[in-house]
């Protein structure tokens, strides 16, 4: 082991994120009016912004993404009674506070306001403190290749193989650590595409009124799908940005792309605008109306993610809201009247999927010790009642679909009504089926991810369908 010190940087080598990036989006999320003095603090160098960021917003060094390979690694090191040193471009009170977490570093040297301690700068003052080919650094970026110019040896962490073979140019390799693999599957969640199965929902309002002939409606509904799709990614990447530190305390969700700092935060936010733009680019074709509801829609999930869905029982009636957004922005890309008794329904049951989603975390974080979950409204003690609201709430869908049936819409739209009754035992099983799920501790965090994944489930909605068209039809001896 050598016994010459190892200078240790922070963004993207101990950690797996950018405490710059970081700091702006806490300030953007807690502080947004503060933002508009960036540019002013840049102008007086970049060493500045960083400090100033840094003063207006706060951090927890236990929460950040560890490069857990390189870690363990360097308490090896420093077992065997090397010398380490963190040094960051990263302001000094965020080097000074991860560093006092891990108890590991020796020696921190870091930005300070004044001076940038990155590429050129923070050579000189390695080489001035330790000597010229005095120290050894582990980096991860084009940056890093002054210091390992005038470094003994170097430790690639986090880097393409083409930035390895230009250390190796410089200084001698001690060791490599892998950049994590993100690929198609990573990005696949970032963008939550199996969430598009929601804006399925925009086509309810057309089968309930039996428009399958309308292909004009069909076209502007899958633009209308399209468009809520990318919106709804834009809004994903969105909230991952701004809810990092909750993700990170979740025992499921700190896998995520942005939270586990596989990928970029600066990504995220070139990402989020270029999808949104996208999505209301598309919603422009479908109609003036399909447009306006996606932007309520929008400023819904906005609303949701900066601050509303920290607040008890809203937080539940939001998201069942933006069920039912879609289905009347359904109804507007199809040029349908709106359904009251389609409304009241999804209303009704989309708050009891609400509840079995707040129900279910409550019960993760339960198990994993957490009595008030961070960043919601809710504690562990509210369960019970959370349970209680939530299969009110779904069996008062029930009963909205049974005053349906009842009603004069039904026996105009279908041959048979007295079938359509048959939808009843198979709602009531399946709400009663995820609520037994969540109670059993066996639901995921989101309903109907484990609902699609769920075979009775799938049954449940094929007989639902089925049960509607052969009402539709009629009885097959009644042709």
């Amino acid at each position: 082991m050598s016994t010459r010190p190892l200078v240790v940087d922070l963004d993207g080598t101990l950690i797996h994120t950018d405490m710059l990036h970081e700091s702006a989006l806490r300030v953007l999320r807690d502080k947004p009016w503060d933002t508009l003095y960036i540019p002013v603090w840049l102008a007086g160098g970049k060493a500045l912004l960083k400090q100033r960021l840094a003063l207006r917003s706060s951090f927890d060094p236990a929460g950040l993404p560890y490069n857990l390979d390189f870690l363990a690694w360097l308490r090896e090191q420093r077992a065997g009674g090397r010398t380490l040193v963190l040094c960051t471009a990263a302001d000094a009170s965020i080097a000074e506070a991860i560093a006092q977490h891990l108890g590991l570093f020796d020696e921190v040297i870091a930005s300070d306001g004044r001076t940038n301690l990155s590429g050129r700068h923070k050579a000189d003052a390695l080489a001035a403190r330790y000597g010229a080919r005095g120290f050894d650094y582990a980096g991860n970026s084009r940056a890093d290749l002054p210091v390992w110019e005038r470094a003994h040896g170097a430790v690639v962490v986090n880097a393409s193989a083409a930035l390895a073979r230009q250390a190796r140019t410089l200084c001698e390799v001690e060791r490599i650590f892998p950049p994590p693999r993100v690929g198609f599957t990573g990005w696949r969640r970032a963008l939550r595409l199996h969430q598009w199965l929601k804006n399925l929902l925009l086509f309810v309002p057309l089968a309930a009124g039996h428009r399958f002939d309308d292909a004009g409606a069909w076209l502007r509904l899958l633009l209308a799908f399209f468009a809520f799709s990318l919106c709804a990614s834009a809004v994903y990447v969105a909230n991952d940005l701004m809810d990092l530190e909750s993700d990170r305390r979740h025992p499921r969700k700190r896998e995520r792309g942005f939270a586990s700092g596989h990928i970029p935060v600066w990504r995220g936010v070139v990402l989020a605008p270029v999808l949104l733009a996208g999505g209301f680019a598309l919603a422009a074709q479908v109609s003036q109306a399909f447009l306006g509801w996606m932007g309520l829609y929008f400023l819904a999930t906005c609303a949701y993610s900066w601050g509303l869905k920290r607040i008890v029982l809203v937080d539940c009636l939001l998201l069942a809201m933006l069920y039912t957004l879609r289905i009347v922005a359904g109804t507007a890309a199809a040029q349908l009247q709106f359904s009251f008794w389609l409304l009241a329904f999804s209303v009704f049951l989309f708050l009891s999927l609400a509840f079995v989603k707040r129900y279910a975390e409550l019960a993760l974080q339960a198990g994993a010790g957490v009595e008030a979950p961070h960043g919601r409204g809710y504690r562990s003690s509210d369960s019970p009642l959370l349970q209680t609201m939530g299969v009110t709430s779904g069996y008062a869908a029930v009963l909205v679909l049974a005053l349906y049936i009842n009603s004069a819409s039904v026996q105009y739209l279908y041959r048979a009504p007295e079938l359509v009754w048959g939808t009843l035992p198979l709602v009531l099983f399946w709400i009663s089926r995820m609520w037994m799920k969540a109670h059993r501790g066996q639901m995921h965090d989101d309903p109907l991810v484990f609902a699609v994944k769920d075979v009775p489930s799938l049954i449940a909605g094929l007989l639902f369908g089925g049960v509607l068209a052969l009402g539709a039809v009629g009885w097959p001896w009644s042709a």
